[in-house]
């Protein structure tokens, strides 16, 4: 023979030397869990060695990953009910902790990247990404106004990057003018653009308690069973003006990272999602699988698949085996 393909993987230097894709810290994003108060490191049951962190907690939080190389973040805040109602006005509120506690930790860690997350479900008393009329329908075009106050508070707040999750139509285009016309022409928008109508957010509104009161996400989130319709919600979120891309879950829809990859040139990121990292965890605590293994594996399939960027809860875990 010829043509021998084992001959590139005799070693281990050999396999590195013609390894494709290349998975670093950087290329990470790390959820965050903020919640309210001092001293306070609540564990999430359904989502294991990640827990909702005061911002005293955040900022050790924040000092450990980047020792291991990670600088990016994505916040996400824990609203007491009292808080909520059903224009989530608190969501833009100068009283809102959120907000305060972004500029804390600007000032602590200038260089850190700070993702936001913009939805009315963590402070909507119904629960819901959109606005929910008098009828119990989800009303796109009344949700637009809040989510574009909520979008010029969080730049206002220091954030650099804005993540419209709601999946509203013609959000990307109302938030974008929102912001250039109050000055913030450089704040980043990062698009979930293909957010699926998924089952593996279970353990995410367990940590949020931000499930719907009533009905579900389906006419508003994508029907997991289209492909196609990801090249429509890329389209308009590229006209909009979105800075990135994102595909939410990651490991059950790499076929919808690498068609986007394929046709858009703005980044692709990836969501590995709540769910996806619990099942490695459940798998690994039955002696099912290797953790450690399983989690490079995933993260790295995410990355051929196309994306650019990869938010994980497994990101600070993976990090760590670089060392």
């Amino acid at each position: 023979m010829l043509i021998r393909p084992r001959r590139n993987r005799v070693s281990n230097a050999i396999r590195n030397l013609v390894q494709e894709t290349h998975l670093l810290p950087q290329h990470l994003v790390y959820p965050l869990f903020i919640i309210d108060g001092q001293d306070i490191k609540n564990e999430i049951k359904s989502l294991p060695n990640v827990f909702q962190l005061s911002l005293d907690n955040i900022l050790l939080e924040i000092k450990e990953c980047i020792d291991l190389g990670i600088h990016s973040f994505i916040m996400f805040p824990v609203v007491e009910e009292k808080l909520k109602d059903k224009i989530a006005s608190y969501s833009y509120s100068d009283d809102n902790f959120y907000l305060k506690a972004i500029a804390v930790i600007k000032k602590h860690f200038p260089q850190v990247c700070l993702i936001s997350d913009i939805a009315m479900d963590p402070y909507s008393s119904d629960g819901h990404d959109g606005y929910v009329d008098e009828f119990g329908n989800i009303n796109n075009d009344a949700t637009l106004p809040i989510l574009a106050k909520m979008a010029v508070a969080q730049a206002k707040a220091g954030f650099d990057i804005l993540g419209p999750s709601d999946m509203m139509d013609g959000r990307i285009h109302f938030i974008r003018t929102a912001l250039d016309e109050n000055g913030f022409s450089n704040v980043g928008i990062m698009s979930y653009t293909a957010k699926y109508a998924s089952a593996f957010y279970g353990p995410f509104r367990d940590a949020l308690d931000s499930a719907p009161k009533h009905g579900d996400k389906k006419t508003y989130q994508m029907n997991p069973a289209n492909s196609q319709e990801a090249l429509i919600e890329a389209d308009l979120d590229v006209v909009e003006g979105a800075d990135f891309l994102m595909v939410k879950p990651a490991v059950h829809y790499l076929d919808i990272i690498q068609l986007l990859k394929q046709n858009y040139n703005l980044p692709i990121v990836a969501y590995h999602v709540s769910g996806e990292y619990a099942m490695l965890h459940a798998a690994a605590k039955n002696t099912w699988l290797d953790y450690e293994k399983s989690m490079q594996e995933t993260l790295l399939s995410i990355k051929r698949a196309g994306a650019d960027i990869i938010i994980s809860y497994a990101a600070k875990d993976f990090a760590k085996l670089l060392i």
